[in-house]
C-alpha cells in the first residue's frame, strides 16, 4: 500500500518539499508519494482530523502551524520542547509524535564544513520560530555569547530570555548598532526574511571580514543580497539550501528509517533553483 506524506502551512505552493521527497522515494524505488497540503490559519484541528482518516503515514509541518501543531500531539522529542515548535510529525495508528528538524538541520552545514561553534560569539538576526531553532543549535553547541538582534526590542528581548533560559549568556543589540559591529562575531545568521525574492539586507556588511561566517537561512534566491555582499567581504558562507537539505533528510530519516539519498536530494534541490 502507498504510504502517504504532506507538507501543511499556509502559503505552501511555493514548497520545495514535495519535488525532494518525491525525488528519494523514486530513487529509491520505495511506494510512497509527498504532497502540499494547504490548511489556513484557524483550521489546523480539523484538517489534522481528516489527515488522521485518511491515513496519512507523516507530515512536515510549516508557517504559520508549528508552534501551534504542538498542542495535537501526543508526544513530542525533547528538540521540540526546547524550540516549542514542530516540524515533523509521525502517524501511527492515529497516534502523533512531533520531531524538530530545525536545530539539527541547521547545525549540519556547519557541521559538514568541520566549523568549530564552541566558545564563539554568535549574531543572531530574528527573533521568529527560526530563530528559536538557531539560538537552541548554538546553545547545544556551546557557543559563548549570542548576540540577538531584531526590527523589534521586544521581541528581541523575549528571545534573549529564551536563550539564557535553556543555558546560553544573551543580550540584545540594536539593528543599527549591529551592522557596525559585526566584526566581532564568529558567525552571523540572518534568521528572517529578509532577502526573500532578492529584495533587502538585515543588517550592514560593510564591517563583516574575512572571519566571518554569514549563514543566510533564506533559501529562494540562493544568493541572497547578505550573501553576496558578504561574500566581497571575503566571510565564509552556508546557504538557506544547505539547511533546507538537511531538515529534508532528516525528516526523511525519521519516517522512512533508513538514510535519506543525499546527492539524489541535493540535485533535485539544486535543480529548482
Amino acid at each position: 500500500m502507498t504510504r502517504t506524506f504532506a507538507v501543511i502551512g499556509d502559503p505552501i505552493d511555493h514548497s520545495l518539499s514535495p519535488a525532494l521527497h518525491n525525488a528519494s522515494f523514486g530513487f529509491l524505488r520505495l511506494d510512497c508519494t509527498y504532497i502540499a497540503y494547504r490548511i489556513p490559519k484557524g483550521e489546523l484541528d480539523a484538517s489534522i482530523a481528516d489527515l488522521k482518516k485518511i491515513g496519512i503515514a507523516g507530515f512536515n509541518v510549516t508557517i504559520p502551524h508549528k508552534v501551534d501543531m504542538m498542542r495535537l500531539l501526543d508526544e513530542a522529542d525533547g528538540e521540540c520542547k526546547t524550540v516549542g515548535a514542530t516540524n515533523t510529525v509521525v502517524n501511527t495508528d492515529g497516534r502523533l509524535k512531533g520531531y524538530n528538524t530545525d536545530v539539527e538541520g541547521f547545525l549540519d552545514p556547519i557541521r559538514k564544513k568541520n566549523i568549530d561553534c564552541k566558545d564563539s560569539d554568535v549574531l543572531v538576526i530574528g527573533s521568529g520560530g527560526a530563530a528559536r531553532a538557531v539560538v537552541a543549535g548554538f546553545a547545544k553547541e556551546k557557543v559563548r555569547k549570542i548576540t540577538i538582534t531584531n526590527r523589534t526590542q521586544e521581541n528581541a528581548e523575549n528571545m534573549v530570555k529564551f536563550a539564557r533560559q535553556i543555558g546560553a549568556e544573551s543580550e540584545y543589540v540594536d539593528l543599527a548598532r549591529a551592522g557596525d559591529i559585526a566584526s566581532s562575531f564568529k558567525f552571523i545568521v540572518n534568521a528572517t526574511s529578509v532577502g526573500l525574492k532578492g529584495i533587502g539586507l538585515p543588517i550592514s556588511t560593510k564591517n563583516m571580514t574575512k572571519n566571518s561566517i554569514v549563514y543566510d537561512i533564506v533559501y529562494m534566491p540562493v544568493e541572497t543580497p547578505l550573501i553576496q555582499q558578504a561574500k566581497e567581504q571575503g566571510a565564509t558562507i552556508i546557504y538557506g539550501w544547505e539547511m533546507l537539505l538537511a531538515q529534508a533528510m532528516k525528516s526523511f530519516e525519521i519516517w522512512i528509517g533508513r538514510p535519506a539519498p543525499y546527492e539524489a536530494m541535493k540535485l533535485t534541490l539544486l535543480g529548482r533553483f
